[in-house]
Formats: C-alpha cells, sequence, structure tokens
C-alpha cells in the first residue's frame, strides 16, 4: 500500500521553491529529481494484461537511487542473501563510533574525505587491538555501515560496525572466542579511534586536501586550526558497544535493518500541510519515546539533502575476516574451525523475519492474481501513457462480445 505522504510528495511540492532559494549540488539534484519521478510515467514502466478475466495492472519503473526510501527493500534483500553465506556460528558485536560535535561543520564541507577518514580510523581501531595479544591476539570480521542522520534528521555522521565475536590467530590454525560478553574496552577504543581520526585530519590539513569556507573559514589560519585540534584531543569521544548478537537470525535482522535505510522512512511521515511537515521520530534523550515533530518545508529538504552521499562513495564496507581478499580463504578456514553448520547459508522462515524480506503482493508475477491465468506483459517508454497496444484492445473488445 502507498503511504499517505511520501518524501518525493514534499520534493513535488516544495522543491521548486527550494532550489530557487538555496545553492543545491549536482548530486542533490540529481536526487531530487530521481526521487520525484521515482514509479511515476516519466520512467516508464509495463502493463501485466489476463486473457481470461480482463486484469490490468500498471506498474512504473524505479529510481534505483541509494537515497530513495521506495527503492531500498529489494536491494535489501538481496544484499542480506549475499550476507548469509558469510556468516559464522559465533556472537556478533555491535560497535559504533560517532564524531565529535566540532567537526560536523567541518565534514559537511568535506564529506568525502572526513567520511573516508572515518571508516579507515575505526576500522584500525578495532583490527589493531584484537590483533594486540594482550587483548585478543586474532583477526576479526567486520562489517562498517556510514549513517549521517539522527532521528530528527539533523548531520550527526557515526559508523556502525557489525563484529565477530573472535578471530583467527596469524598462523590461521586456531580460532579464540572473545570472552562471554566482552570483546574490547570501550575506553581504550574511544582514544585510539580518537588519535587515529585527528591524526589523518592533521595530515589532510598538511596536504591541503581540506576546504574550509562559511563557518569553517577560520580554520584556515593554522593556530585556529591547532587549537580546534587540540581541543578535540581533551575531550572523551563516544564510542559505544552494544551486548552481542544471539546468533545469526539476530544478525541478519541488524543487517536488514541498517544496511540500507535512508535519512527519512516514507512510513515516519505523518501530513504536510501549507507549508509544514510534521513526521515521527524517536527522542533518545527522553528513553527512547516516540515523538511529532514539525519543520517548515524548506527546512525539511535541506536536513534531507544534507545526508546525500557524494557520487560514487561506498557506505557499506567489509575488513578483515569480511574483506573481500579472505572471503575465500582464512573466512572458510573459520568456518572449517568452527565446524559451521550449512544451514546458516539457507535461513528457515523461523529466522528470516518476513518485514526485512521485499514484500510480495502476488508471488508469482507471471500469473493473474484474480483467476489465476497467465499474465502478459507490454512495456510503455519514459514519459508515455500506459496503455495497452490497440490491436490487443479490439480483440479484447471482441472477445467480451462473443462471450455475451
Amino acid at each position: 500500500m502507498r503511504p499517505a505522504l511520501e518524501v518525493a510528495d514534499i520534493l513535488r511540492a516544495h522543491g521548486g521553491t527550494y532550489r530557487a532559494r538555496h545553492r543545491v549540488s549536482g548530486e542533490q539534484a540529481a536526487v531530487m529529481r530521481h526521487l520525484v519521478d521515482c514509479r511515476t510515467a516519466a520512467l516508464g514502466g509495463h502493463i501485466d494484461a489476463c486473457d481470461q478475466c480482463g486484469f490490468q495492472q500498471v506498474s512504473y519503473n524505479s529510481c534505483r537511487d541509494r537515497h530513495c526510501p521506495k527503492c531500498q527493500a529489494a536491494k535489501r534483500a538481496q544484499w542480506v542473501e549475499q550476507r548469509l553465506a558469510r556468516l559464522l556460528p559465533v556472537p556478533y558485536f555491535h560497535v559504533v563510533f560517532t564524531l565529535p560535535e566540532q567537526l560536523k561543520p567541518l565534514a559537511l564541507r568535506n564529506p568525502r574525505r572526513v567520511y573516508e577518514l572515518l571508516f579507515r580510523s575505526a576500522s584500525v581501531t578495532l583490527l589493531q587491538l584484537a590483533a594486540d595479544p594482550k587483548r585478543l591476539g586474532a583477526q576479526i570480521g567486520l562489517t562498517a555501515v556510514l549513517h549521517t542522520w539522527g532521528q530528527n534528521l539533523l548531520f550527526h555522521p557515526h559508523l556502525h560496525c557489525v563484529v565477530t565475536g573472535g578471530g583467527l590467530t596469524a598462523d590461521g590454525n586456531h580460532w579464540v572466542a572473545a570472552r562471554g560478553s566482552y570483546l574490547l574496552p570501550v575506553k581504550v577504543m574511544a582514544r585510539l579511534f580518537r588519535g587515529k581520526f585527528l591524526h589523518g585530519l592533521q595530515q589532510l590539513y598538511e596536504q591541503n586536501k581540506l576546504t574550509f569556507a562559511g563557518g569553517t573559514e577560520s580554520l584556515n589560519d593554522p593556530q585556529a586550526f591547532a587549537a580546534l585540534r587540540d581541543q578535540l584531543y581533551r575531550r572523551d569521544w563516544i564510542v559505544y558497544a552494544k551486548p552481542p548478537f544471539g546468533g545469526a537470525a539476530q544478525v541478519y535482522r541488524y543487517l536488514g535493518r541498517y544496511t540500507h535505510r535512508v535519512a527519512i522512512s516514507n512510513g515516519r511521515l505523518i501530513a504536510m500541510k501549507d507549508d509544514r511537515v510534521c513526521f515521527h521520530y524517536k527522542d533518545y534523550a527522553d528513553g527512547n519515546q516516540m515523538k511529532q515533530m514539525a519543520l517548515i518545508a524548506e527546512e525539511f529538504i535541506r536536513r534531507f539533502l544534507m545526508h546525500v552521499l557524494p557520487k560514487r562513495f561506498v557506505r557499506i564496507r567489509h575488513y578483515g575476516l569480511m574483506a573481500g581478499r579472505n572471503v575465500d580463504t582464512r573466512l572458510v578456514r573459520c568456518r572449517a574451525l568452527l565446524k559451521a553448520d550449512d544451514q546458516l547459508a539457507t535461513p528457515t522462515s523461523s529466522s528470516s523475519p518476513p518485514d526485512q524480506l521485499c514484500p510480495s503482493i502476488n508471488p508469482d508475477p507471471a500469473t493473474c492474481p484474480r483467476c489465476q491465468g497467465p499474465l502478459h506483459r507490454w512495456t510503455f517508454e519514459a514519459g508515455q501513457s500506459p496503455r495497452l497496444p490497440i490491436a490487443r484492445t479490439m480483440a479484447r473488445a471482441v472477445a467480451i462480445l462473443d462471450s455475451s
């Protein structure tokens, strides 16, 4: 069922006004255009028609933009199915790395540089600490997912990491399991992450790879940048480690929930009246209470567009045992050592929550949902009106007259 309100509806009603008053990047303009055209005649589509009962169903093509709330379900289900083959029968931990408030303006001006540094600093922190003989002494596997938003759509760059509860020794002969609900010390992770990120940021500054404008223009001054760096060294950075997942089913549910999420889903939108947009949000500061927020439409669009990623930027990455170069070697060795059950690669209905899969109204797309007869498909090009060929329409009319 189509939601009562979609992000595309807000862009159609107020996108033109927003573009006239605000600067929009090429990536943002493309996202706005894709979301407005998604599943409309502007992208073309097809008609499924039944010879027996006359049933017809028009389907418009999707934009397939990764920022579109309507185009992620199928991608998510396909991606998760591929990940299942790489699951290990061990507990998995959830670790979140968050950038301090003072770095947000710099990240908005330099998203590609800062996001790359965030991935590198967090992944190296986890891999280095786990490989330390005083800690785990093994190579772990992890999948990292970038999120740039909070529930209120404000800019909040952070990294979700799913980490194996154990790792493979350097010689590949032993699996070292994490101790119960403990993976790595959070305070040590936070300090090491802080040091690696600020060291990388200093290198970017010295190499003139950062752009300063607007609220960050003052950081062009080396003394101002050094003062910011020293301030960030003195404060504690937030690294959050959640309890381990219970098994493959929980990992599956987590992956489906986080990997292909966009800044806001259509299901959270409540209403658009005049020039205001109302939506649900979860207030983490008030015990995760669900509340409502109303924003001027232009402010809603501004917040939504803050989370458009740089072109071709990869927001889901794999490291350690989960890295592509290790999937067919060290990861296979881990499964052999752990004697993994082959059923993990093919989850049953009990381990695959239905809300994480792409729902299908008609299980067999080639069968009529009304009379179970065969469906025939005709496509129409972008910009064309969805209609059956004239010859088929006339033939259907003659068939109805003959039957009467």
